[in-house]
């Protein structure tokens, strides 16, 4: 796995070298674009209107607009200078309760690996932040910028999910709505809720459009057509309670034919003699990516 960054976990005295690597990939197509008359790619051109002329990459520099046409220049080297001296290192600020932190401040997450000479010191911290139910909240710098942080065990490992900062985060008090719903209503909308519930299974979850676009590249390419389906339309929302009501029935049929697939699907199970079942259960390989959840043990 290609490695990010290399530094070190610190907390007290305690260093853990470590090295980084992206937790995700997108999977987004990437597109070019193409002249449409000759279909051929075409190149991006830095231009100067003021000079009209092309720039080079090396004749460029950052600047900030601190004013209408006026800015201030900033070279890499002052850039540079301003980072901290944590600058290869994770440095552990306080141990938190996970809940304690609302989804919003998650910002990418980050596979921590150990270097060959930290294994037990990894492994420890692992084991201790583990037993204790407790994660990191952390500041760590990265590409010229300081980045809190959060680090939790996934697995049999850390991960560090950079965080943003509380100023970061948009307030929207005067956008979401004052309407006080009756207490029928909740009713309805609870059981609806309820209807729905199912444990999280991430696997049973496709990106439909990722599919349908790697479809239609596949058809052009070799030449075909390929028709895309309109999408079925929802039901329009008349009245509320209505919608609820219909909803509601739609759910609990969808729900009595869940309970009863697990009902026959257990009874099967219980039939089947435990040889038998090691026949039609047989050990799954797991590819690296889908590496089995295991719970460090106390020594």
């Amino acid at each position: 796995m290609h490695t990010l960054w290399k530094g070190s976990i610190s907390f007290g005295l305690v260093n853990v070298p470590v090295k980084m690597h992206a937790a995700t990939e997108s999977q987004e197509f990437k597109f070019n674009y193409l002249h449409k008359d000759c279909q051929h790619r075409i190149r991006s051109i830095k231009k100067c209107p003021y000079c009209d002329r092309e720039v080079e990459m090396a004749d460029l520099v950052k600047g900030y607009e601190y004013e209408k046409d006026r800015y201030v220049i900033m070279d890499e080297e002052e850039l540079s200078a301003l980072e901290q001296p944590t600058s290869r290192s994770i440095e552990i600020l306080d141990f938190i309760n996970l809940s304690e932190i609302d989804p919003i401040y998650y910002d990418k997450s980050y596979y921590l690996s150990p270097e060959e000479t930290a294994q037990k010191a990894y492994r420890l911290l692992c084991q201790a932040m583990e037993e204790s139910g407790k994660a990191a909240l952390a500041r760590v710098t990265m590409r010229s910028k300081q980045h809190l942080a959060c680090l939790r065990v996934f697995e049999e490992g850390l991960v560090l999910e950079t965080m943003h900062y509380p100023q970061e985060i948009r307030h929207m008090e005067a956008a979401w709505g004052r309407i006080v719903p009756t207490e029928t209503e909740l009713t309805m909308a609870r059981q609806l809720i309820d209807n729905l519930a199912r444990p999280f299974e991430p696997e049973k979850y496709r990106d439909e459009v990722h599919e349908q676009v790697a479809e239609m590249i596949e058809s052009k390419a070799a030449g075909e057509s390929f028709k895309v389906e309109a999408p079925a339309k929802g039901g329009q929302v008349v009245d509320l309670m209505e919608a609820l009501r219909a909803s509601i029935a739609l759910t609990e049929q969808e729900k009595e034919k869940i309970e009863e697939a697990e009902t026959i699907k257990n009874s099967n199970h219980d039939d089947v003699a435990p040889n038998e079942q090691e026949q039609h259960h047989p050990k799954t390989t797991l590819t690296p990516r889908k590496r089995p959840v295991r719970r460090a043990k106390g020594a």
